[in-house]
C-alpha cells in the first residue's frame, strides 16, 4: 500500500454515514483486576487530542474486528484482538519502516508495531482471558462511561491538551476503583486480604507506596519541560497540569490535586486543590492553602492571577488578580471582613475598572474577588483586617526556574 492509497482509504472511511470524529482518542495498556476484571488503570503511550483523525479512521474501522465493551453517544471502548493488529499492520505499511528508524515519527504507528511484539509475545490477552490492550474514543464531553475515557480525559489535562476546567469530570470517582499501589501497579485491596497470608509467607507482598483512585502524576506522564521540578511524587495527583515549564514543587506541605496546577513559572511550597489555577510567576508559600472545590460548599473554582504570593500558612477562599499579596499566616475568605481607606480604595480602582468605593471602607472578601494588586494583611495593632494596593514587585528567583 502507497501513502497514496492509505489517504484514499481514510477519505472513504470518513465519508462514511455512520463515521463519528472524536474530540480524542488512543490506545491503552489496561490494568485489569483479579477479582472482578475491572480495569484497575489505563496508560495510554500516546494521546490524541483533536489531531490525528487518519490514524484513528483506521482504528475506527477496525472495530468489526474486535470486541465492543462501550459504546454510547459520547465514547466507545472496544477490546484489541490479533485480527485487529494484523490489519491495522497492512493498513500502515507506508510509515512502518520510518517509525521503526525512529518511532517519534508516526506515534500511533510505533504503538501498533508495540502491539505487535506483545501478539509475538503472547500479550495481548490477560491469563483470565481479558482483553490488555483497549481502544478508546471520546465524542462528546459528557459524564465518562468508562475507565478508559476517565484516563485519557485525566492525562489531556496534565498534558494542557486540554485546559484546566474544561472537561466534565463528575462522576469520576464511582467509576475508578479504590486500589493499593505499588510502584505503578495497582493491586486489588480485596485480592490482598485474600492472599495475605500466602503472599507474606512467600515473601511476596509488595511494598504498598498509597492508597487512592488516582495514580500520582509522574506515573502516567513525563514532564514535558526540563525545568519542571517536582521534589516528591507523593504530592502532584494524576490530572494536574504544571504549565509551560518553570515549575517547581517543594516537599513538606506542597500537593497539587487533580483538575488544578499552574500556567507557567511558579514556586509551589502550598496546598493548591481542586479546580484551582495558579498564574505564571506567583509563589505559593510554605503551608499556603487555596481552597478547592470536592468539599466545603464552595463551588466556585479560585484562580490566583500572575506574579502573587501567597504567604506561610495563610488561606485563600477568592480568586486573586494579578500582582497581590496575602500576608502569612490570614485567612481571605468570601466572608472575610478588610477595611480599605479612601485613599487605597481610589488607588486600587486606578487599576481596577468597575471598582466600587464604599464610604463605609468596608468590604467583604468577595467584593475584592479578582481584584488586581491587592495586599491583604491583618493589622497587628488593631487586629483588624486590612487591605491596601500592594506596591511590591513579586518575582521568582531565575536561577531556581
Amino acid at each position: 500500500m502507497s501513502v497514496e492509497v492509505f489517504k484514499e482509504k481514510v477519505a472513504k472511511i470518513e465519508a462514511k454515514s455512520n463515521y463519528k470524529k472524536p474530540l480524542g482518542f488512543g490506545i491503552c495498556y489496561a490494568d485489569i483486576g483479579v477479582m472482578n476484571n475491572k480495569v484497575l488503570q489505563a496508560t495510554y503511550p500516546v494521546l490524541n487530542w483533536d489531531e490525528n483523525f487518519g490514524s484513528y479512521a483506521i482504528f475506527w474501522d477496525l472495530r468489526d474486528k474486535c470486541e465492543i465493551l462501550e459504546d454510547s453517544e459520547s465514547e466507545f471502548v472496544f477490546g484489541i484482538t490479533e485480527e485487529f493488529i494484523i490489519q491495522a499492520l497492512e493498513d500502515f505499511s507506508p510509515f512502518i519502516a520510518q517509525t521503526q528508524s525512529n518511532p517519534n515519527t508516526h506515534k500511533n504507528v510505533a504503538v501498533v508495531l508495540e502491539l505487535q511484539r506483545a501478539l509475538q509475545e503472547g500479550r495481548i490477552y490477560t491469563d483470565s482471558g481479558d482483553f490488555r490492550y483497549r481502544f478508546c474514543a471520546i465524542y462528546q464531553d459528557k459524564q465518562c462511561q468508562s475507565v478508559e475515557s476517565a484516563y485519557m480525559k485525566l492525562l489531556a489535562l496534565s498534558l494542557g491538551k486540554a485546559p484546566l476546567r474544561s472537561l466534565y469530570l463528575d462522576g469520576i470517582f464511582g467509576l475508578l476503583s479504590n486500589v493499593a499501589w505499588s510502584g505503578n501497579v495497582p493491586f486489588e485491596l480485596e485480592w490482598l486480604r485474600e492472599n495475605e497470608i500466602a503472599l507474606k509467607m512467600r515473601g511476596e507482598f509488595p511494598a504498598i507506596d498509597f492508597v487512592d483512585k488516582f495514580p500520582r502524576y509522574l506515573m502516567q506522564v513525563i514532564p514535558q519541560y526540563d525545568n519542571i521540578r517536582l521534589l516528591d511524587t507523593a504530592k502532584t495527583r494524576f490530572g494536574a497540569y504544571l504549565g509551560n515549564g518553570g515549575y517547581t514543587q517543594m516537599p513538606g506541605a506542597s500537593y497539587v490535586n487533580f483538575n488544578a496546577g499552574a500556567m507557567g513559572a511558579c514556586m509551589n511550597e502550598g496546598r493548591i486543590s481542586s479546580s484551582v489555577i495558579v498564574g505564571e510567576g506567583s509563589d505559593v508559600g510554605g503551608g499556603a492553602s487555596i481552597l478547592g472545590v470536592l468539599s466545603g460548599g464552595n463551588s466556585d473554582p479560585i484562580s490566583i492571577g500572575k506574579n502573587c504570593l501567597l504567604g506561610v500558612n495563610s488561606s485563600t477562599g477568592i480568586s486573586l488578580g494579578d500582582g497581590c499579596i496575602v500576608d502569612g499566616g490570614i485567612a481571605v475568605l468570601a466572608g472575610t471582613i478588610f477595611k480599605i481607606s479612601l485613599e487605597e480604595a481610589q488607588k486600587l480602582a486606578e487599576i481596577n475598572p468597575g471598582f466600587e468605593i464604599k464610604e463605609s471602607g468596608i468590604y467583604k472578601g468577595r467584593e475584592l474577588s479578582g481584584k488586581n494588586g491587592v495586599h491583604f494583611r491583618c493589622d497587628s495593632k488593631s487586629g483588624n483586617m486590612i487591605a491596601f494596593r500592594s506596591n511590591r514587585k513579586i518575582e521568582l528567583n531565575a536561577a531556581l526556574h
